[in-house]
């Protein structure tokens, strides 16, 4: 698997509203479809950050279950990611698909100690592994520092030919 930092942070903002409404951008001729949602930093946003994810493939009529439950997977582990390891106020997802990829963003308030990267567990331990899920079923993730205090984006990407039935 490939690590590698994105040129540029979250390319669209959740919209105000409840936390958890999806806000959409569909700029009329991009190849590029983005949603973005936002989470309270509680116990079970990882389990609703899972529900809108699905929902929104779905809309998007993948119908690649393999797909799916990555890509569920993936922003399950991040959005726990920032839960635990963060003090946001806020959690901003975003889902983006183009012709080549479903690229998976979560970002935090930047309230977190250091630089997110995989741990290496021992075999009876329960935490922990999330990154580890995270590089082991997508084709590529990292880290982009927006600056002290600002947030830190963690991104993965599928590749489309994983989610061929779109």
């Amino acid at each position: 698997m490939e690590s590698v930092t994105p040129p540029a942070p979250l390319g669209t903002e959740a919209v105000g509203g409840r936390l958890g409404d999806l806000a959409e951008y569909r700029p009329e001729d991009a190849a590029e479809v983005c949603v973005s949602f936002a989470l309270a930093p509680l116990p079970g946003s990882a389990a609703q950050a899972r529900r809108l994810t699905r929902a929104q493939l779905d809309e998007w009529a993948v119908r690649d279950d393999d797909a799916c439950d990555a890509a569920a997977l993936i922003v399950s582990e991040l959005v726990t990611n920032a839960v635990v390891h963060t003090a946001s106020r806020r959690i901003i997802c975003e889902l983006c698909a183009d012709p080549e990829k479903l690229r998976i963003a979560v970002r935090d308030d930047g309230c977190g100690s250091g630089m997110p990267r995989p741990a290496h567990r021992g075999a009876d331990e329960e935490h922990g592994r999330g990154l580890l899920l995270v590089d082991a079923v997508s084709s590529a993730w990292g880290v982009h520092d927006a600056g002290p205090g600002i947030g830190l984006t963690v991104w993965a990407e599928l590749p489309r030919t994983a989610c061929a039935q779109w």
